[in-house]
């Protein structure tokens, strides 16, 4: 990219509406905010760095400061073609999904920190749906610590375009409003799901249809073997994801009103998916005696 390649990447658009004329563009906000996430940098900080980026790379661009970052990612929204993820297939997916706390640094842990005073902590549930055989987030959810695991079924699938063929989840999504949810999106997907331990089979057919079946597969051979027909050892990958996100973007959110909350996490799933098509372990079982 050349330098006026960048300069017209860089600087917003000319607005058509009322209103005042933005000075960045989208693209120089998702630039700041992802350097930021990957270094673990406030926002103050990633202002310096991002002027010291430009000017090694020769780059005479104006530097969004950090309030125009603070105010802009509550607003700001991930533009499809730069999710990080590789080209959308007509194939049915396998979906994987699950969900992981993420804490809130705010008021309170500040003054803890500071002070040594008790706080009750804060936290917000990321919901992840995974693409089981790229291993790249299709779909990410941030809710408020009381949202529920099934409630949130809808919207991931609401945000993945693609056929589903396989749905696998843990015990908690285990209801009849999953299946529902699933059945509406993809009516021939697969769902598989544990049942709980105290689950009865039913004979009515349908929608739990299929949850019938498991109930029956596992009061039959036990549920290490359900587990071994069915695949169910793949969910592994979504905890994997999980772990991936707290090691490499945080445990903690950074960001504090809850709309840029939102945004912090769409660009740190963005910034996984990325790093996953640069490179990723190729695992082959090796077929050969060992001395």
């Amino acid at each position: 990219m050349d330098d006026r390649e960048a300069l017209s990447s860089w600087r917003a658009p000319k607005r058509t509406t009322r209103g005042g004329q933005p000075r960045y563009s989208d693209l120089a906000i998702e630039t700041a905010l992802t350097l930021g996430l990957v270094f673990g940098l406030r926002l103050r900080q990633t202002e310096g760095l991002l002027t010291s980026v430009l000017k090694l790379m020769g780059l005479d661009l104006a530097v969004p400061d950090h309030t125009t970052l603070s105010r802009r990612a509550r607003t700001w929204r991930l533009a499809d073609s730069r999710q990080g993820r590789s080209a959308p297939t007509k194939e049915p997916v396998h979906v994987l999904i699950d969900s992981t706390g993420l804490e809130v640094y705010g008021a309170g842990q500040w003054l803890e920190e500071k002070h040594g005073a008790k706080s009750r902590r804060s936290w917000r549930k990321l919901h992840l749906a995974l693409d089981a055989e790229s291993g790249e987030i299709i779909a990410n959810v941030l809710t408020d610590q009381d949202g529920g695991d099934p409630s949130q079924v809808k919207p991931l699938l609401d945000r993945i375009g693609v056929p589903i063929g396989h749905f696998t989840a843990d015990g908690a999504y285990d209801g009849i409003p999953t299946y529902v949810a699933v059945a509406k999106h993809s009516s021939d997907a697969a769902v598989i799901i544990p049942p709980r331990t105290n689950a009865v089979y039913r004979s009515n057919t349908g929608i739990e249809s299929q949850r019938d079946r498991h109930v029956a597969a596992i009061n039959t051979d036990g549920r290490m073997k359900w587990q071994a027909a069915t695949g169910y050892g793949k969910r592994s990958l979504v905890e994997t994801a999980i772990g991936r996100y707290k090691s490499i973007i945080g445990a903690r959110l950074r960001a504090r009103s809850f709309k840029a909350q939102q945004t912090e996490v769409a660009i740190g799933c963005a910034v996984l998916n990325r790093m996953l098509a640069c490179a990723r372990p190729k695992s082959v079982r090796s077929n050969a005696a060992t001395a």
